[in-house]
């Protein structure tokens, strides 16, 4: 079976559009989730952070308003906690995020910054 591919996408960011344009151009379809208006749950953010081998903290975009504003840059916060704040604003949530699934099951995700880096899971 072929692979499939997830795009967490926001169309407003031109690193995300690029990595979307990368994607086509190599005859992939992938399906599109507009993260911001319909933010992954907490299952679907631990599912990304182990397929990306990073931390909760490390898939934040730290320079966010939303990330300062919410006091994210807390050290003591907790995983589950930086999950959670990741839901409520998912603005801060590091883009584009591309996941590649075989038989259905997500196999291997990387961040599109830069755009190249998708080109690795083709």
């Amino acid at each position: 079976m072929a692979s499939t591919y997830t795009i967490y996408h926001n169309p407003r960011c031109s690193k995300s559009r690029q990595t979307l344009a990368l994607l086509e151009e190599h005859n992939i379809t992938p399906s599109v989730v507009e993260y911001l208006s319909n933010p992954p749950d907490a299952a679907t953010i631990a599912s990304l952070l182990e397929l990306l081998d990073c931390s909760a903290r490390e898939l934040m975009r730290t320079k966010e308003a939303a990330f300062v504003e919410a006091k994210l840059d807390d050290a003591n916060l907790s995983e589950t906690e930086l999950i959670n704040a990741m839901i409520a604003w998912p603005i801060v949530i590091e883009r584009p995020i591309v996941v590649k699934y075989d038989n259905t099951q997500p196999t291997q995700a990387v961040i599109g910054r830069p755009p190249e880096n998708v080109l690795t899971l083709l």
